[in-house]
Parts: structure tokens; C-alpha cells; sequence
């Protein structure tokens, strides 16, 4: 018994060229939602950003002494 071909069809994902409202939700009410996060994490950010600009503030300073180091 031989097998015959079956002819198949392909689906095809794409998106159109045309398209200008591919993500409209993202940036709706931006400042509102940012907010919201924040609230809801002030202590994971303040945690998060207190380092950083910790050891910012540390290697500027660092680097003022090294400048000013030769005039003593």
C-alpha cells in the first residue's frame, strides 16, 4: 500500500507594516502607573538606588581628592 501526499498548509505569524497601534496599553497613563509601582515599592527602590548613588557620590569625591592631592 503506498502513501499519499498530503499537501499541507503553513500558518504564518506576522505583523502588518501598517500597524500603528501595536502596544496602545504600554505607555497609556504612564506617570499614574509609575507611581503606583513606587508606592507600592518604596523600600526595594530606596534599597536599590541608595548604593548606587552611595558609591557614586564616594568615587566622585575620591577622585576630587586624587585631583587636589598635589597641592599639599
Amino acid at each position: 500500500m503506498g502513501k499519499t501526499p498530503i499537501r499541507m498548509k503553513a500558518v504564518v505569524y506576522s505583523l502588518s507594516p501598517f500597524q500603528q497601534r501595536v502596544m496602545p496599553g504600554l505607555w497609556r497613563d504612564l506617570p499614574h502607573k509609575l507611581g503606583k509601582k513606587f508606592s507600592e515599592n518604596w523600600i526595594s527602590a530606596t534599597l536599590l538606588v541608595a548604593p548606587v548613588v552611595g558609591v557614586y557620590a564616594y568615587v566622585q569625591s575620591y577622585q576630587e581628592k586624587e585631583k587636589l592631592e598635589h597641592r599639599y
